[in-house]
């Protein structure tokens, strides 16, 4: 029998901005909502809230538990995009940090990674053809926010 609950859930740790950034995250991507929000007293870190929310129909969990832990680039949120639109659209809403992007790769207004990808891309890095998963790459390493066309053409020897 096939379990609906999943077995891996993210769980992020925030200062105390949790509902926060679950409100933000879930006002950006389509099939999102908050599922609950708990306060947890007597803790460590006082009282907590925990917020269960579902981004892209992916469960997630945060808790507001205080200054202990900081997020960093050792994780990040992969979002896959069909689109340059999309890609566009979300390095919009989610980039805060400049200085952090690379490589697709961004930074939220609460430090948390993403990298915002097209689609293609695994397809195109599952290529038989080395010199251009190597294109691929050398381009990929780059660009801040990604370009669909760039690296086709990159893939394809045409750039």
């Amino acid at each position: 029998m096939i379990s609906l609950t999943p077995r891996i859930v993210p769980h992020l740790w925030f200062n105390r901005e949790a509902r926060e950034a679950a409100e933000f995250y879930c006002s950006i991507f389509p099939d999102s909502s908050i599922t609950s929000v708990v306060t947890v007293h007597g803790t460590p870190s006082g009282s907590c809230e925990v917020v269960s929310f579902v981004l892209f129909g992916q469960s997630f969990m945060a808790i507001s538990a205080g200054p202990l832990f900081q997020f960093n680039e050792a994780i990040s949120l992969m979002v896959q995009c069909d689109t340059q639109q999309e890609i566009d659209e979300y390095w919009r809403q989610l980039s805060a940090v400049p200085e952090a992007e690379q490589c697709g790769w961004l930074k939220d207004r609460y430090g948390l990674s993403w990298q915002i990808v097209p689609s293609a891309m695994q397809e195109m890095m599952q290529s038989p053809d080395d010199a251009a998963r190597q294109r691929l790459v050398q381009a990929h390493m780059r660009m801040k926010k990604l370009d669909i066309v760039t690296l086709r053409k990159a893939h394809q020897g045409e750039a």
